[in-house]
């Protein structure tokens, strides 16, 4: 049986406790070379894709912005238009909001880029939960859980009805006869409980017929919502034990939607460091930790669940001896302090005793998930040993420095792994459904053919 080929994926740094800005190495988050440097390694490495996170408003701690997030980053799908014209292969996906956007708009936004692209474009489909992001639109508020997950699936349902609306072929444009379009071509009527619509869309069909759809939740909905719509799901398990069962759990559910396995790439979301030898990575790792996880970010991070000032405690220093305020909150915007904050402290408390943390080394072991850590050949076989088990069937690498975090990986370990045989020397098609092998959707259907080549 053949060995299966590994999907990967660049994640640009930024909104997320990964990136080390401080660092001299790292430059920009926002100026557009930062965004070509990295795209341009990616597609160098012959990578699936090239993807941007986005949040919907800036975080903050205490009434000042975290210094994790990005002030002045770019809307996301227009940087990505901007990219598809200095890269040919890459993919270009960009996380894009169920919660407060609408059908029409971002399906006209994502057609396009994937006309700008040639059938690179795909769409990381996520929610929002908090009443904080709402307060920047005009319907405010949030959504309960079961129905940012029902809002989110019709808008995906109602995003695709409207790509189909075009019929491939339905662009005539000619001039002996005076027809630019065909009779109908991108008439569309969608009537259900989150969106009631109808009219004209004004974009033909994609390249790719759909754009690629991406998903990233990890709760029942989320899993079910990947299996029942997805192309690509996140994954935050970084373990093989963890990989292999969210795996087999992700990939039984296709069947009850007529999907095969193969319909669905499970790629987890993960960093690596490289060295000389196995302890050089490891000491490059350790320095990488204490780097992202700052002094006063420690602190921050423990306020989110204290709920407390904790300014005046030493980041060096035991744990805070007063119990949190679980009626008060200090931050706002991030969803890592959601769930039960008092049996979280609890845990933490009996963590800290038992190793003798202090507040920071706390923090670090809380937050940490530095995935592959060793020599290039060493990440290169461990890498293949996920995928070739089923516990991924690639990675989205998320790098600690903008924009030369992937450069050595791209380096050193890619060429291993074409040496073994499992990652492409070449892309193979121009789309990105080419490139993961997915099937390309026929009009006004709900499934999809494989496409004939």
């Amino acid at each position: 049986m053949p060995a299966k080929q590994i999907h990967l994926a660049a994640h640009f740094p930024g909104v997320n406790n990964t990136t080390v800005w401080s660092d001299p190495r790292s430059a920009s988050q926002i100026d557009f070379g930062s965004f070509v440097h990295l795209a341009e390694t990616a597609e160098r490495g012959k990578f699936d894709f090239f993807f941007l996170a986005e949040g919907l408003r800036l975080r903050e701690m205490k009434g000042r912005i975290h210094d994790l997030d990005v002030a002045g980053r770019p809307e996301s799908l227009t940087v990505l238009s901007a990219l598809s014209a200095v890269t040919t292969r890459l993919g270009l996906a960009a996380t894009v909001n169920s919660t407060f956007n609408e059908p029409y708009e971002v399906a006209r936004r994502l057609a396009t880029v994937d006309h700008l692209s040639g059938g690179r474009a795909a769409w990381n489909v996520v929610t929002s939960w908090d009443e904080f992001t709402g307060e920047n639109f005009r319907r405010g508020g949030f959504l309960a859980e079961a129905d940012r997950y029902a809002r989110a699936a019709e808008f995906l349902r109602t995003a695709r009805e409207l790509w189909d609306s075009w019929a491939d072929g339905d662009l005539v444009a000619d001039p002996e006869a005076g027809e630019f379009a065909r009779p109908g071509a991108g008439a569309f009527a969608h009537r259900g409980a989150q969106f009631d619509i109808a009219g004209r869309f004004n974009v033909p069909r994609p390249p790719q017929g759909h754009p690629v759809v991406i998903q990233a939740g990890d709760s029942f909905e989320g899993r079910e919502f990947a299996a029942a719509d997805a192309d690509v799901i996140f994954s935050r398990h970084g373990t093989l034990e963890d990989g292999r069962a969210f795996y087999k759990d992700v990939k039984s559910r296709l069947a009850r939607y007529g999907r095969r396995p193969d319909d669905l790439k499970i790629m987890p979301a993960v960093t690596y460091v490289l060295g000389d030898t196995e302890q050089d990575a490891a000491e490059r790792a350790a320095e990488i930790r204490r780097a992202q996880v700052s002094p006063q970010n420690a602190i921050a991070f423990l306020e989110g669940y204290w709920g407390r000032d904790l300014s005046a405690y030493d980041p060096d220093g035991p744990l805070p001896d007063v119990e949190p305020d679980l009626d008060e909150g200090v931050s706002k915007g991030r969803a890592q302090f959601r769930g039960d904050r008092g049996e979280t402290v609890r845990k933490w408390r009996a963590l800290a005793a038992e190793r003798g943390f202090s507040i920071r080394d706390l923090v670090i072991e809380a937050t940490g998930r530095q995935t592959f850590v060793g020599t290039p050949r060493s990440v290169a076989d461990r890498i293949d040993e996920f995928v070739q088990t089923d516990a991924a069937d690639g990675f989205v690498f998320v790098p600690h420095l903008t924009p030369g975090g992937l450069d050595d990986l791209v380096e050193h370990v890619v060429p291993l792994l074409q040496e073994k045989g499992v990652f492409r020397t070449d892309y193979t098609g121009p789309t990105l459904r080419d490139h993961l092998g997915l099937r390309v959707p026929h009009a006004h259907s709900g499934r999809s053919e494989r496409e004939a080549s």
